[in-house]
């Protein structure tokens, strides 16, 4: 009985891999040390905020200009990619508002971050399915050739809108796992 146990367990493993939670306020993972990085580093004048809205799930919106020749916001943390070893891909649920956006990761060692986009349909909640080999690598939103993307060792995440979608903007995040 006791093998039957054993070999269930790792059956049960092998088919449902685990699921990895990397944001879910609503209980509390992953909402603190989020940074904002938009385009002033290099001259620009977009501006974003990050908070937590009454539902408690976190809300990503600002302005992106084309001033002063910018073009983006964005915000990202850190985070441990040991406990993706395992994981194919990322399930984001998000509420947006029609723009496109890009999920990003960075590996450590590597000068590249590695991006996925999504496009969002206004003001409805999305479940975004994004498979790691959707992500491309690019440097200063250039893309460039660098090794693939190895989930384990991912140190960061983040969030960006970009591609000259000027204006308004504001994406709902509930939760963000890897699977």
């Amino acid at each position: 009985m006791k093998h039957l146990i054993i070999i269930f367990l790792l059956f049960q493993t092998i088919i449902f891999p685990q699921n990895v939670t990397m944001v879910d306020p609503s209980n509390n993972i992953g909402i603190d040390k989020w940074g904002i990085v938009n385009d002033g580093v290099m001259g620009g004048i977009s501006q974003s905020n990050i908070y937590l809205n009454e539902v408690n799930n976190i809300i990503f919106s600002g302005n992106v200009s084309l001033e002063n020749n910018g073009g983006f916001a964005s915000i990202r943390r850190g985070f441990d990619g040991t406990q993706l070893e395992e994981s194919s891909a990322f399930l984001l649920r998000v509420k947006g508002d029609g723009n496109i956006y890009k999920f990003r990761l960075t590996m450590k060692g590597s000068y590249a971050n590695y991006s996925a986009d999504f496009k969002t349909t206004k003001d409805q909640w999305m479940n975004i399915e994004i498979p790691v080999e959707n992500f491309k690598p690019y440097y200063f939103g250039r893309s460039i050739r660098a090794p693939k993307l190895k989930v384990r060792k991912v140190n960061s995440m983040g969030i960006l809108i970009s591609d000259k979608q000027e204006g308004d903007f504001s994406l709902e995040i509930e939760y963000i796992k890897a699977f």
